[in-house]
Formats: structure tokens, sequence, C-alpha cells
């Protein structure tokens, strides 16, 4: 991934932080019928490795998890915020029109070998730690154990688990750091502002994180 200096993101835990709160990730493999992607949500284990342990599961269905069993290295991309940049929100616009549109966004690459997990007790114990993950802001959570248990055995039977030893993990912030402070506050504002087209309130949270790094002293 092309990252300039100015984008870079090498903290591990906030790259995890993404990981946790975009789970989602694009799933790139390169086996025998050539590249295969497939959306595959993740845990990560920090503590587990050098960059942490990404554990998933795949539909038995999906032939992709037949590209892993070769252990050749495959790609995980976690996508985090995003959005159009509109030159419209950059003040320079009116004092030189040297502007052009752009796109901010968050982004975590992690590479490994991955290892498959064809193993019932290993794949619920997943199952278990994914649901919970997501469930646990509920007043009520659902629990795997609230399904009956023939119908979860026959469950578990159609997936299989991924275990993917991060070798390599990148981070990709681009928050508009490469523009003039007064750019960056206009950005801000107008992904704030309610009745913007184009406003984006979580991105323009992450843009003024960013903002306030830069702005505080080394």
């Amino acid at each position: 991934m092309y990252i300039p200096p100015a984008f870079l993101e090498t903290r591990l835990e906030v790259m995890h932080d993404l990981i946790r709160s975009h789970p989602l990730a694009l799933l790139i493999t390169d086996g025998p019928g050539g590249l295969a992607a497939s959306p595959i949500p993740f845990l990560v284990f920090p503590e587990e490795g050098a960059n942490g342990t990404l554990r998933g599961h795949m539909a038995r269905a999906n032939g992709q998890w037949q590209d892993l069993q070769g252990g050749a290295e495959c790609l995980a991309v976690f996508q985090g915020a995003q959005g159009y940049v509109t030159p419209s929100w950059y003040p320079n616009k009116e004092a030189t029109h040297k502007v052009v549109p752009t796109w901010n966004y968050v982004t975590v690459q992690a590479w490994g070998r991955p290892a498959v997990i064809d193993d019932a007790a290993w794949v619920r114990r997943l199952v278990v730690d994914l649901t919970g993950a997501q469930e646990q802001a509920r007043p009520q959570p659902w629990s795997p154990s609230d399904a009956p248990e023939d119908y979860l055995a026959a469950m578990l039977q159609m997936i299989v688990g991924i275990e993917i030893p991060i070798d390599r993990i990148e981070g990709k912030w681009k928050l508009s750091q490469n523009r003039e402070e007064i750019d960056r506050l206009g950005v801000i504002k107008g992904m704030g502002a309610a009745a913007d087209p184009h406003r984006n309130p979580p991105l323009a949270e992450l843009v003024a994180e960013r903002h306030d790094k830069l702005q505080s002293p080394r």
C-alpha cells in the first residue's frame, strides 16, 4: 500500500482498535484459480505473536478456504471510516482556486500465512467469541447457546476456522494531514455540518483528532 509519511500509522494498538471496530475484512488469496476475495469478520488477539493473530471462519462451500490450506501468504484489508472531501470545504479555494477533490479514509492491511482449523470445538469457541463481541452492547445479548443444540451443531459443520498470525501490518490514516491548518479546519466544519450533502461526522471526528495531534507541542 502506498503510504506518504504524513498518513502512516505505526502504533499497533491503534491498528488493532480499528480491526475491533471494523472487523469485516476483505480476505485476499492467490490460489490455483487465481486471485480470490471474500468478506470475512475477524477477531484480533493482540497478545498472540509479534503483531497479533486474526481468527475468523468461512463457509465450507466457499472454495477459497482450500487456497488457505497451502499456507501461502494472504492479505486481510480492514476499512474504517471513509468519505469524499469536496474542495468547497477548503478556505484556500477562494484564495487560490488551486484545489481538487480527494477522499479521506482509514485502513489497515495485515499479511500472514493462514491455517485452516477444521475442528468443531475450536470453531464453536470462535463463534461464541465473535458473537459475544457484537452482542455485548445489547440489553439482552443473544448467545449461540440460545439455539437448539442439534441446529447449532449442523450450522457449525458448514464452516471452517481460519487463523492468521500477522507477519506484517500497515495502517494508513489519510485525514487531510497534508493540507494547511485552515483547510483542515474547513474539512472538519464541512463534514460536521448537518445540512451538507457530504456530511460525515465519524470521519470529521477522526480528522479533528489528527488535527489536534498535529497542533500539539512535540
